[in-house]
């Protein structure tokens, strides 16, 4: 999960794992400053990174979190899906435009999921995605999930999301003939 400070990662995966406290929430922006790995069902890992944005740390300590972050997103080769969170009461910033061109451009699997859709009344919640999809120049079938950690609003479909990743791919088929001519032994 990747998003600015004070996007809401931290309630989001408290609300996704019906849990209080698994992640740490604050009213401070920043406060997640390392990699936060939630291992769910034995199965797979949920990692929370830290916040872009406004923090209120050290220039150097937003560098060291920058250069982390990039290693991470560019060199997991067993990472499944990027979960790209955008507050839904702001226009995306410019650092939400640069994680967005990032992903798109290495094409890394990911999703935007729009937070704190409590905070605006159902009326206006097209209206704001539209920003979100234009600001960030959203592809085409780029799934855009709206959610709620108040209400849960979104969980369910995010949660789908998150299994339709986890899924293997199936192994391609060979055809041993093919392989031979294209692979002799000798």
């Amino acid at each position: 999960m990747a998003g600015r400070s004070n996007v809401g990662k931290s309630s989001l995966i408290n609300k996704m794992l019906n849990r209080r406290g698994v992640a740490r929430v604050s009213a401070t922006p920043g406060k997640t400053q390392q990699l936060n790995y939630f291992l769910i069902n034995n199965e797979f890992h949920l990692v929370d990174l830290p916040g872009y944005g406004f923090a209120k740390v050290p220039i150097d300590v937003k560098r060291q979190w920058g250069k982390m972050v990039e290693t991470y997103l560019g060199r997991r080769d067993n990472l499944r899906l990027v979960l790209q969170l955008v507050d839904i009461r702001h226009a995306p910033s410019k650092e939400d435009v640069e994680m967005y061109q990032y992903l798109a451009h290495y094409g890394r699997p990911h999703g935007i999921v729009v937070t704190k859709a409590d905070k605006i009344s159902r009326g206006q919640y097209q209206k704001h995605i539209k920003v979100i999809k234009e600001t960030l120049k959203v592809l085409p079938n780029t799934p855009i999930i709206l959610t709620s950690s108040e209400t849960a609003l979104g969980r369910d479909e995010l949660w789908n999301l998150i299994e339709q990743h986890l899924i293997p791919l199936p192994e391609p088929e060979i055809d041993d003939e093919d392989f031979e001519r294209e692979f002799p032994s000798e």
